[in-house]
């Protein structure tokens, strides 16, 4: 082991060498393939990640194996103190977490630290592990018999989670499949992979048995490896729309469960009789908080035509007046997107908007911050006037880009939205009750918010969206997390006393 692991470990924001957690011990593997992780704010390289081999891939996967027999008989209270030191342990380090993902991400510090309060919440969900496994006790069901059912882990779990969340997606993840008896296997993005291996240190104080948590960084070959293992028993996925579908289809067809959750095109409507400078406000923040990139973030407004206008001119103002720069300086609204590839990509959205005779009400192509004229920066963005036909709304920009589509009223914006390929998140600002339950009720979506732009559940509810934003039957985390990371027994039994007669039939047997 290398000392510069051992410094990625210890939470350095810059290192030489990125590898693996497996079996408890750090290891770069035994992999020749390795890739740069850029600081997306410098465009410079800050590391250089070692991807796995298929060797490693068997050794992780054969750890976690060796540990899910195990863990899997562990009692429950032992399995909730250690949730709960983990739960501590992620308190304290809240700001070295923040400062890597910051690091490798290029968010603002406060976004870091919001994302690792939200998957903190699922560990404190996953903390009452006690209760949310409680089974079911049907007594005398029949003379003699009784009945009750109870969860068991399915036993080595992979996540493969993308950059825009390096804390959270995993923690979405990790502290239910954990608590539930499962082992972990972690496949974090390879854009930003060093906050994976403090939270899997931070698991390692906490008292968590060698093999339980997993960290293997690698690419699509590793993601395939465990996508087919036979020792991996299910499978949990967050990232695009194709990549979910890919991943659902050929875990499925391994036997595997498979949750996979996909792309997002979000909608927030404005009605005629919302209050303008709320909305403006959330929206601003919706659309271009973590320069758009987040599956949550607001990328279209269906404003009504009667204050489209009006809308329009508070979004121009506030979005003017959102600071861009690198996601350390205090003054930082939002930092750079992920990679330059990313940065062409919008830019090259914007550009067809405009030719195709959008609107641009506010352009931030040609945004330079001084100092980090290397960084993949771009400002917020405002397109009016779109059309559902242009690329700017039919496809996911993941960037800072509000596009602006004009509606007659609520029931053309519940049209457009149903109409859509996705159906993740959506919102709606009114101060009538009654357009909010029209709306909540006709949407086909997963997750409404109402006056609220970014309707993240809280942990004990579950995540995930309709339509082409999920592939599979459960959400993830809170119930439908439980549910995912266990599967059901059904006992039924009688303890008969020796002088009373068996009654055994051949008859199919019926309840008496």
């Amino acid at each position: 082991m290398t000392s510069t692991t051992t410094n990625a470990m210890e939470g350095n924001t810059v290192t030489d060498a990125i590898g693996h957690y497996i079996d408890g011990a750090l290891t770069l593997g035994t992999g020749e393939r390795t890739q740069q992780v850029i600081n997306p704010a410098t465009g410079r390289p800050t590391a250089e990640l070692h991807l796995a081999s298929t060797a490693d891939v068997e050794a992780a996967v054969a750890s976690a194996r060796r540990a899910a027999d195990a863990w899997a008989q562990s009692s429950l209270t032992a399995r909730t103190r250690i949730l709960f030191r983990f739960r501590e342990l992620l308190a304290e380090n809240a700001d070295r977490l923040a400062a890597v993902v910051t690091a490798e991400h290029g968010k603002v510090l406060s976004d870091a630290r919001g994302e690792i309060s939200r998957g903190q919440e699922v560990v404190e969900f996953a903390c009452g592990i006690v209760e949310l496994l409680k089974g079911q006790y049907s007594d005398q069901v029949s003379t003699g018999i009784d009945v009750y059912s109870f969860r068991e882990p399915l036993g080595v779990v992979a996540g493969i989670t993308p950059f825009n969340f390096p804390v959270m997606v995993p923690l979405w993840m990790a502290p239910v499949a954990i608590a539930t008896g499962n082992a972990f296997i972690l496949k974090p993005s390879e854009r930003d992979p060093s906050a994976s291996l403090v939270l899997a240190e931070l698991w390692q104080l906490a008292g968590l048995p060698a093999g339980v948590f997993t960290v293997l960084q690698g690419d699509k070959s590793a993601v395939d490896a465990l996508l087919t293992h036979p020792d991996v028993d299910g499978i949990s996925f967050v990232g695009s729309t194709p990549i979910a579908k890919y991943v659902h289809e050929k875990a499925t067809a391994a036997g595997k469960r498979v949750q996979a959750l996909g792309g997002a095109k979000n909608h927030a409507v404005v009605l005629e009789d919302a209050d303008l400078d709320l909305a403006a406000d959330h929206l601003i923040a919706a659309a271009f908080g973590s320069a758009g990139q987040r599956c949550m973030a607001i990328s279209v407004t269906l404003a009504v035509d009667a204050i489209a206008d009006a809308l329009i001119e508070k979004l121009k103002e506030r979005a003017t007046d959102v600071v861009v720069a690198e996601g350390t300086r205090p003054e930082a609204d939002m930092g750079p997107v992920i990679t330059k590839a990313s940065l062409e990509r919008i830019q090259r959205i914007v550009s067809e908007a405009e030719a195709d005779g959008a609107q641009l009400v506010v352009d931030g192509r040609d945004l330079t911050v001084p100092g980090n004229e290397d960084g993949y920066f771009i400002g917020p963005t405002i397109i009016d006037r779109a059309e559902q036909s242009m690329s700017a709304y039919a496809e996911e920009i993941f960037g800072p880009v509000l596009v602006v589509v004009r509606v007659a009223d609520i029931e053309e914006a519940i049209t457009v939205i149903n109409s859509n390929p996705y159906g993740n998140g959506t919102a709606v600002f009114t101060d009538s009750g009654s357009s909010a339950r029209v709306f909540q009720r006709r949407v086909k979506v997963g997750m409404i918010g109402i006056n609220i732009p970014l309707p993240v559940p809280v942990a004990w509810h579950s995540f995930g969206g309709w339509n082409d934003s999920l592939f599979g039957d459960l959400h993830i985390y809170g119930p439908d997390g439980v549910r995912f990371y266990t599967r059901g027994k059904v006992v039924t039994q009688r303890w008969p006393e020796s002088q009373h007669p068996s009654n055994a039939s051949f008859a199919f047997p019926a309840s008496s």
